[in-house]
């Protein structure tokens, strides 16, 4: 017995020993894990654009004179920025000036000829009045007063046709203002001058039907410009005029701008080997700063459906397959279920299965980290 004993007691000790030296010297290293804080803040329920959007102009023209001429004068480059109305190019425009100056003085010619027939007209009557008054005393004949009559009413017809030719020469000379003015190539409204494809000294013409001839100036107008966002058609019914929208801008990296819906298409895009999208326009709040945006800029968009000013929540990428986070609790990985309400790509609602600072393991990439695995907290400058 007393060997049996010692046997036990020597087996005892080694078992002891060896769970001992387990613990310490051959225990593994604790696996350091990167972890935050569950905090209360705000989530928001989100909708991105499928593909990247585009920053483009509800108003641009391309354009080019009425008429041919030789570029004499050219006020823009391109880059400008002109108002309403200004002119852009002139063309050489003698030939119009002088078919203006023609029309001008065909116009005083038919002004001169009215004021003499009228003035003939006025005497004839005159001239029929005073020999009705001696017709009426029987001091000249009735054929002498229908001779007079006949007389006035040729001359006032003289005077109506003369009257028609000014208003005719009027026209012509509304004609030839508008040739004259179609030596001016003005802007139809405010624009940023996006194109100028001539020079002085060229000799341009307008468009004929069936060949177009190329447009010399490309005008945009800056307070016209949106973001074109096509949105995937499974959003179609959450999306609608007026919610507000996050806009990031490949040229302005880094940064957030504040927008809105202004339009959603009324029909679904169908293009063949191309996913279907529904497609959005999206203005800035921040109108200054828009006009400063370059149409065909790539554009990005987030369509904000909902907001928690004060919710539970977790970074979106600690959570695992199956609405499942992992807690650190002295040391050691815990598997918790959490049920998730908001959720975007940068933050998650939790409704249930966690409490404000408890510590969510972040870094998942690793096979080591799992539930059960004793861990360290990496420090912010990556030590343990």
């Amino acid at each position: 017995m007393n060997k049996w004993f010692i046997r036990v007691v020597i087996l005892a000790g080694i078992v002891a020993a060896w769970m001992l030296l387990k613990a310490t010297l051959l225990a593994p290293e604790p696996v350091v894990v990167r972890a935050v804080a569950v905090e209360r803040g705000i989530v928001e329920a989100t909708v991105t654009n499928s593909k990247a959007g585009t920053i483009e102009a509800r108003r641009r023209a391309k354009f080019s004179p009425g008429t041919s001429g030789i570029v004499t004068k050219l006020h823009v480059r391109r880059g400008d920025v002109v108002a309403a109305g200004a002119p852009l190019l002139h063309l050489d425009d003698a030939t119009q000036q002088a078919e203006m100056l023609r029309a001008q003085r065909s116009l005083d010619v038919a002004r001169a000829n009215h004021t003499k027939t009228c003035i003939a007209a006025s005497r004839a009557l005159r001239e029929l009045d005073r020999n009705e008054e001696l017709l009426a005393e029987e001091l000249v004949s009735v054929d002498i007063v229908d001779g007079l009559r006949s007389a006035h009413e040729l001359t006032a017809a003289e005077c109506d046709v003369a009257g028609a030719q000014v208003e005719q020469a009027h026209a012509v000379v509304g004609v030839a203002r508008a040739e004259l003015d179609k030596t001016i190539l003005r802007a139809p409204f405010e624009a940023i001058i996006a194109e100028v494809s001539v020079e002085l000294g060229e000799w341009v013409t307008p468009s004929v039907p069936l060949l177009a001839a190329p447009d010399l100036i490309d005008a945009i107008d800056p307070s016209s410009l949106y973001v074109a966002a096509p949105m995937d058609e499974v959003d179609a019914g959450l999306l609608s005029a007026g919610l507000p929208v996050r806009v990031t801008i490949d040229s302005h990296a880094g940064k957030n701008f504040s927008a809105h819906i202004a339009r959603v298409a009324p029909y679904v895009l169908d293009i063949e080997q191309q996913n279907r999208t529904l497609e959005i326009e999206v203005e800035l709040d921040d109108a200054e700063f828009s006009r400063t945006l370059l149409p065909g800029t790539s554009a990005d968009v987030e369509v904000i459906l909902e907001v928690r000013d004060d919710a539970l929540r977790v970074p979106t990428f600690a959570l695992l397959e199956g609405g499942r986070v992992l807690v650190v609790e002295d040391g050691v990985l815990v598997e918790r279920e959490v049920t998730v309400g908001l959720r975007n790509w940068d933050w998650a609602e939790v409704i249930d299965g966690l409490t404000a600072g408890e510590m969510v393991v972040t870094s998942l990439d690793r096979a080591e980290v799992v539930a059960g695995a004793k861990v360290e907290l990496e420090r912010p400058n990556g030590e343990p």
